[in-house]
């Protein structure tokens, strides 16, 4: 991985042979959580590996970025809390929220994968589609993290290109099981920035604040439904709105054997969500970057194969 995003936000090394699609990812995106703990922290690592068996990059052109820098993180967060992250001292209470303690290499993770989403967001840009082998923490919020979420690195990304008028609006469409509510509150009061989550009702969390569209679906909804449901809501996005970017969160956790997750998907319902997805944004010229987004199972090989869906989809708009 000799490819890297500075400090300065600028792509500051960029080989010839880049992955398509370009892929961003860290070692450290691994936090070397115990394999019990309800997060399976190892599937970021499963993920790679199977991206470079499966031939969609190879080790030297996979792209990693440099830790996000304590400004790129305040775009989105309580400075305090960043602050609190960086030096190690989350109050326990937050800890608590969001469901592990924030130690040396979590902080680490987290400002990695928010500087992999901006800097997958800045490929997408040049090449139509990029993805981050990791992200998707939609849940942190404003002063704190929650959920397994400690900075939401799609709303940093999206305020930090913004701020540096790399766009002009941005579209997140986040198809999580869960609502997307951390990027929801944060996002809330920034017209530039339009929040849409299809998740299942009564999942976590148990308060939803809205986004700009929210689509509750029951539990047990499987691939057909799902699928007439997005056809739906596809065109419903843009609807008013020209995005410059979309961002697409696009959690495993729908899968009828998730853990966590109260919806029935299979393999290739998520295959087809994914085809959806690009499709719809691509053939109307709009670049998209991916994020993972949630997929809980002991099985951790399980899970990265299902977010290895999303690479092999991601792969065929290039």
């Amino acid at each position: 991985m000799l490819t890297y995003l500075d400090g300065s936000g600028t792509v500051s090394h960029i080989l010839t042979a880049m992955p398509k699609p370009p892929i961003v990812h860290a070692p450290h995106y691994d936090a070397q959580f115990d394999p019990a703990h309800r997060f399976p922290m190892s599937k970021y690592s499963r993920v790679y590996e199977l991206i470079i068996a499966r031939g969609l990059a190879l080790p030297e052109t996979v792209i990693k970025p440099a830790p996000a820098p304590a400004a790129w993180l305040s775009l989105a967060h309580a400075p305090s809390y960043v602050d609190q992250v960086i030096s190690l001292s989350v109050p326990r209470a937050i800890e608590r929220e969001i469901g592990f303690e924030v130690t040396e290499r979590v902080s680490l993770r987290a400002r990695l994968a928010s500087a992999g989403t901006v800097m997958a967001a800045r490929l997408a840009l040049e090449t139509g589609v990029a993805c981050n082998a990791a992200g998707g923490s939609h849940h942190a919020r404003r002063e704190s993290g929650a959920g397994f979420c400690t900075f939401n690195d799609v709303a940093v990304a999206s305020n930090v290109l913004l701020a540096d008028g790399s766009i002009e609006r941005a579209l997140v469409v986040d198809l999580d099981v869960h609502q997307g509510d951390g990027t929801a509150r944060i996002c809330a009061d920034e017209p530039r920035i339009r929040t849409v989550s299809m998740h299942a009702a009564k999942n976590y969390p148990v308060r939803k604040p809205s986004s700009t569209i929210d689509v509750e679906l029951p539990d047990g909804v499987r691939d057909e439904a799902y699928l007439e449901m997005l056809d739906w809501l596809l065109p419903q996005t843009i609807a008013d709105f020209a995005p410059d970017i979309v961002f697409y969160n696009a959690g495993v956790d729908p899968h009828e054997e998730d853990r966590l997750g109260r919806l029935a998907l299979t393999d290739d319902g998520l295959r087809a969500r994914d085809l959806a997805v690009f499709a719809y944004y691509r053939e109307r010229g709009i670049p998209v970057v991916s994020v993972m987004g949630g997929g809980y199972s002991r099985d951790a090989d399980a899970v990265a194969r299902r977010h290895l869906i999303t690479f092999e989809t991601a792969a065929e708009f290039c």
